[in-house]
Formats: C-alpha cells, structure tokens, sequence
C-alpha cells in the first residue's frame, strides 16, 4: 500500500518554519533562523517526527537551486562596476582570511593522516566561512541612513564578488572530492564550464532579451527563466563535475541586466520559493542537525569555529578597507558589516554534505555560526558606526 505520510510531514514543516519564523521575526531575527529551529525540533535532535527521506532531499536541493537562482538574479552589476578594485580587494582578503581559519580550526581539533580527504574536508570548513549574506547589513544601514554611503557601498559590492569567489572555491573543491579523479582534469573541467557559461550566457542573454520584449510580464517568461536554470544546473553537474548550485547562480547572473524581466521572473520564483522550496530546505539542514551526539569537543569546535567566523571577517574585509585607503573607523566598520554569513553558509554547508565533504556532526556548530552572527552583525553595526555624523544626502535615503 502507498504511504501518503509525506503530505503530512509537508504539512507540518511548513506551519511550523512559518510559525516559528514569525517569532524570530517578534524578535528582530531573520526568518531563517526560526526554519531552523523547526528543522532541529521536528528531527532527531528532539521530537524525532521527520528524518531525511529521498522526496525531502530532493525538494531541499530544489530549493537551494533557486536560492541560488535568485541570488544570482539580485546581483547587481552596476554596483560591482561603481565600486570596482577596492571590492574585490575588499572581497578577496575577505574570502582568504576566513578560509585558512576555518581550514586550520578543523585540522586543529580532527586531523586524521589516514583519512585522504582529511585537507579537503578541512578547506570545506574555510569554505563555509567564507560565505556572507548582508542582508541584514543592508536593513541596518539603511535604518541609520548610511546605505548609500561610502561604507555601504562598499559592503553591497565586496559582497557580490564575496559570493563569486565563493563559488568559485566551491566549485574547485568540489571538483576534488572524488580521490579517482586527476587533479589537472579538475581544473579542465572548470575552464571548460566557464568557456560554456561564456558562450551560452552570450547567446542566452539576446534570446531572453527578445523574448522580455514579446512576451513581457507573461507567465511563460518565468517558467522559461525557471527551466533555464535547471537546465543549467543539470549541464553543470552531469557533463563538467560542477555543483549544480553553481549552474543555477550563473543562471540567474546571465539574466540580472534584464531589468524588466530580472524583476517579474524574482517575483514569481520568490512565491513559489517562499511557500515551499525554501522551509523545506532550511529545515531540512535542521533536521540534519543532530544534537544528541553533540559531545565536548565538538561544543568546543563550535565555540573557536565560532570565533574564528566573526573575527576572519572583520580583520580579512577591515583590512582590505584600509589597503584600498579607507579610515580605521571605516575599515572596522566594512568588517563588522561582512560577518553575518546567513542562508549562504548553510547552502555551502548543504552541498558539502552531498559530495562527503563535512560530517553531520559538523552541522550543529555551522549552525551556531549562522545564528550567531545573524544576531550579532546589526548590534555590532550599531555600535561601531554610532559615533558617525549621517550626512544630508544620507539621511535622504
């Protein structure tokens, strides 16, 4: 006999993400972080009534696709070509410090010599830390009238090119996570997916150009915007090894100067994400997160791992502030700004899992990481910019 029991678990993920997002929200916080919460109250960590399945993993990784669609999509380019060098300076020591401090915390605490993908889960671990979602930045500048400033421009364009390097790094590692495979073939494989990322993004781009003119603000347009970037994705991971979440930003990154369409496609996705794709994914990485077998030294992990997380970024970005001129006050400020690591994070995190790339028992201080920073970045934002005097044209925004 069928089982229909996996409506039923639909079902209470979702009033219970959307419930306890709420409250997060009561209380000031993303709503991610009560979806998680939902995840690692439904899974075995307490109440035990959901365990991963095949349908939740592949509907979570669904949902991850078009998180990853959209943020492709809200990329903006202009902002990266305003802000220039000092960005990706920004950027780049920024994704640097952070991933040799999540790399050497891992090798610290669980070295294993005999294990071949000891270094290579350890980078994963710097991988997730180099993550950033200023999402909360952008709402906390904009609430003290300082996101059009030079220190919120900045943040807005070091974190666009934060994610491209990001993925990037994903990518490579990735790549590597099959020990049977040739290390120079891991690299061919990635040229030759940004030689066909070039190439279809070029002929792409003019076909949905004429097609936002045709057939603009229709439904066919989002669902041809969707299936491209599942097609994507396929293409990434069937032919050149890549991760398919890598496909999908790339998608989303061909079609962000499609203004028209950039717009009505993020709205009809962001829907049909926002009501099921994205609770279930979110809490599936708290259904993963186990917490029974959390033991000493893996709480003691999560504290440095921690540590290591707000501090990479406040010395990596704040530091590549001040080589590209900014003042000490702003520098720390650019730092501060980059902490919170958020959805990213967990979706880097997610994909490191699916190659065997970080253990679940990772999962509850990847979790603290994201919480924590969340909640720390706009208090810690607050009060390294409190003494700055907003100027008229700031305050106008």
């Amino acid at each position: 006999m069928e089982s229909y029991e996996f409506l039923l678990v639909i079902a209470i993920i979702l009033l219970s993400t959307k419930l306890l997002g709420l409250l997060s929200e009561r209380v000031h916080m993303p709503q991610v972080v009560g979806a998680l919460v939902a995840g690692i109250l439904l899974g075995p960590s307490v109440l035990n009534f959901v365990g991963e399945t095949d349908f939740l993993l592949k509907t979570s990784e669904i949902g991850v696709i078009m998180l990853m669609f959209l943020a492709g999509l809200d990329t903006d380019l202009g902002e990266l070509k305003k802000t220039g060098v000092a960005s990706f300076i920004i950027a780049l020591i920024g994704v640097i410090v952070p991933l040799i401090g999540g790399t050497a915390c891992y090798e610290l605490f669980f070295r294993d010599a005999a294990d071949s993908l000891d270094f290579l889960k350890a980078v994963f671990i710097g991988v997730v830390l180099t993550a950033t979602s200023v999402s909360i930045t952008v709402e906390t500048l904009r609430e003290m009238g300082k996101l059009k400033g030079k220190v919120g421009t900045a943040i807005l364009g070091a974190a666009v090119i934060d994610d491209i390097l990001g993925i990037i790094i994903l990518t490579v590692i990735s790549g590597f996570a099959d020990s049977s495979v040739n290390p120079v073939m891991v690299f061919v494989r990635i040229g030759l997916f940004f030689v066909f990322i070039a190439v279809v993004g070029f002929i792409c781009y003019r076909m949905f150009q004429k097609m936002d003119v045709i057939w603009a603000h229709h439904r066919r347009l989002a669902i041809v915007s969707i299936a491209f970037c599942f097609i994507l994705s396929y293409v990434a991971e069937a032919f050149f090894g890549i991760a398919d979440i890598t496909g999908a930003y790339f998608a989303g990154l061909i079609l962000c100067n499609i203004m028209e369409l950039r717009e009505y496609v993020a709205k009809k996705i962001n829907i049909m994400n926002y009501m099921f794709f994205s609770p279930v994914f979110f809490a599936s990485i708290g259904i993963k997160t186990v917490l029974n077998g959390m033991n000493a030294e893996i709480a003691l992990f999560s504290l440095v791992l921690l540590a290591i997380a707000v501090l990479s970024k406040v010395v990596g970005c704040g530091l590549g502030a001040k080589v590209c001129g900014f003042n000490g006050h702003d520098s720390l400020s650019i730092g501060v700004g980059m902490i919170s690591r958020g959805e990213v994070a967990l979706i880097v995190a997610q994909k490191g899992a699916a190659v065997g790339l970080i253990n679940t028992n990772m999962f509850p201080a990847i979790v603290l990481v994201v919480i924590v920073t969340t909640l720390v970045t706009p208090i810690l934002l607050k009060v390294v910019m409190s003494d700055q005097h907003t100027t008229p044209a700031q305050a106008a925004v």
